[in-house]
């Protein structure tokens, strides 16, 4: 007997989208944001039935922010985060009701928008950072796709179970969490932003190259003295050592003032002890992780008492998540191919220190959309997307990097710790002060590593058009320095006119013209290729001046591309090296 209301037992044809995104974080939904900012249609699904419950991350750092202006929403992001008049800091203490050790205090939103528009010396970013939650963050991001986004589509409650790749696109088979319906959709290109657990990558058969935190800690990193020291206090240290996991509890309390607020208003309050807490809003909402000892069933700790322990006084809290995890340190070995890419935690997981895990994810968002943008639109090629991996993984490797570094500071910081530190008598004074000495000489670099987020470059990339001159400008993680070396990020700066040089940039290339050049040809060769092209006129010494060439050009992610004092002999081999015509 026939069962479909159309008098036959049929499946449905599969739905039909360019992209289909798997994974509504805030990379999946960033990558949502660029393929709509191209106009490409897309349907971004979400296993879960609603955003994240979890505090995950806290800053969305200067290079996102840009980004995020790129696409036209950072200053409605602003409005959901913590007011533009607010200071960060952050504060070592032996507990949150004991002595303060050290503080590192830094520029509120609206402080910093004053010093880039004063200094405007091409090495402040353009925006800066955001202290937000992930628990705000997407939401936020969901209802701007939602509200403004003309070709993105978010669908909640439906989990990719599998997907098969042809020459032509891919056939993925979706599952209702909520009533276990499934549908097909067929697309020319699958993202799998789809986390650590991956099922995209895991279908793939991509495998991870993971470090071992603990083992690093005999690794000099720059740091002789702190190695030798972290080997014995990791690997040694008491009779219940930490084993590499971490608890987490997300509690909202309205005894704030009383109790979490001896410092002033603080964004991480630290301890020797190891434990972090983390005011998500400066208000009421905060979250502690703290390293567990070996061994310790994580099932049968009580939030509330782990809290009151770390911080050293009871408070009426409602505990919203309460977990164990396990920091990672792992890179993907492949970021994809052909029709199946990935992106964010799929294909890279760090520990927290530092805040790269989302906003290196953000930044693969942004280069994988414009190059898929380019495929579907007829004029990128196919070495686009193989340039997408050099380019991201190479990033991804530095940031794990510099995620590890910043742990072997912490741990450092452990090292220091010392039972007389609580004492009230004069030993105690003198062991905190020798404590806060410490860090301050340790300093805080995974909140000041604009190298890492300003100064990352796109060497070797095969779409970008190197130069002949022997050796680059150092990468230096601590500094950056501005400049147009190809492949990487351009100074941001004022013009004369008030108007800042990223907004000029265009959805495609676009070529910033400081003196008078005939590039004509140029222009000419893009049109050949339907490359999107579009010439911008500057007449300013300073700008001119940071960007070192009378021609640079931009790429739709704001990295440079190509640089010259004249205009190309051969227009054509760099318009088709930029596109991924020449591998």
């Amino acid at each position: 007997m026939n069962s479909s209301p159309h008098g036959h037992d049929a499946t449905p044809p599969p739905e039909k989208t360019p992209v289909v995104v798997v994974g509504a974080g805030p990379v999946g939904l960033t990558l949502a944001l660029e393929l709509d900012y191209h106009g490409v249609e897309c349907v971004l699904v979400e296993r879960n039935s609603t955003t994240t419950r979890h505090p995950k991350m806290d800053i969305t750092n200067c290079r996102s922010m840009e980004l995020y202006r790129r696409l036209g929403v950072a200053d409605d992001l602003r409005k959901a985060a913590i007011p533009a008049d607010t200071r960060t800091k952050v504060t070592w203490a032996t507990n949150a009701v004991g002595w303060e050790l050290a503080s590192f205090e830094y520029p509120s939103v609206a402080e910093a928008y004053e010093q880039i528009n004063q200094r405007n010396d091409g090495t402040l970013p353009l925006e800066p950072s955001m202290r937000v939650s992930q628990v705000i963050l997407e939401p936020t991001l969901r209802d701007l796709i939602e509200s403004r986004a003309q070709h993105a589509k978010v669908h909640y409650s439906w989990a990719l179970d599998s997907f098969t790749e042809d020459a032509d696109g891919v056939t993925a088979v979706l599952t209702s969490g909520e009533t276990g319906e499934r549908r097909t959709v067929r697309a020319q290109y699958l993202v799998g932003c789809d986390g650590a657990g991956s099922l995209t990558r895991q279908q793939l058969g991509i495998g991870l190259d993971e470090i071992d935190l603990r083992k690093m800690l005999v690794k000099e990193l720059g740091m002789p003295k702190i190695a030798k020291a972290l080997a014995q206090a990791f690997l040694t240290r008491g009779e219940r050592p930490a084993d590499g996991r971490f608890y987490l509890v997300h509690f909202t309390t309205t005894d704030k003032p009383e109790v979490l607020a001896r410092f002033g208003t603080v964004w991480h309050l630290q301890s020797p002890e190891g434990w972090t807490v983390i005011s998500q809003n400066d208000s009421d909402t905060w979250t502690l992780h703290a390293p567990l000892g070996m061994g310790t069933d994580a099932d049968r700790i009580d939030p509330r008492e782990f809290v009151y322990d770390r911080v050293g006084a009871r408070f009426d809290m409602e505990v919203l998540v309460a977990n164990a995890w396990t920091p990672r340190l792992t890179v993907a070995d492949s970021f994809g191919r052909r029709r199946v890419w990935l992106a964010g935690d799929a294909v890279h997981q760090v520990t927290p220190t530092g805040g790269y895990g989302m906003n290196t994810g953000v930044g693969d968002a942004v280069g994988l959309g414009w190059m898929l943008a380019a495929q579907l639109q007829g004029w990128g090629a196919p070495g686009l997307l193989t340039a997408y991996e050099q380019e991201r993984r190479s990033v991804a490797l530095r940031n794990r990097e510099a995620a590890a570094r910043h742990s072997v500071v912490r741990a450092a910081v452990m090292t220091t710790s010392r039972s007389s530190m609580y004492s009230e008598r004069w030993l105690g004074e003198r062991t905190r002060q020798q404590i806060g000495r410490e860090i301050s000489d340790l300093g805080n670099l995974e909140n000041e590593a604009w190298g890492i987020e300003l100064g990352y470059r796109y060497d070797n990339s095969p779409v970008i058009c190197g130069e002949p001159e022997p050796q680059a400008p150092q990468q230096r993680m601590d500094v950056y320095t501005p400049g147009t070396w190809p492949g990487s990020r351009p100074p941001s700066v004022r013009l004369e006119d008030g108007r800042a040089i990223f907004d000029l940039f265009g959805r495609g290339f676009t070529l910033l013209r400081f003196a008078d050049h005939d590039i004509d040809a140029f222009i000419y060769a893009a049109a050949q290729r339907g490359v999107p092209f579009e010439v911008i006129d500057i007449r300013d010494a300073r700008a001119h001046f940071l960007y070192e060439r009378d021609l640079v050009l931009i790429r739709p992610d704001q990295h440079v591309a190509w640089r010259g004092d004249s205009a190309p002999a051969a227009p054509l081999l760099i318009i088709d090296r930029v596109r991924g015509a020449r591998n």
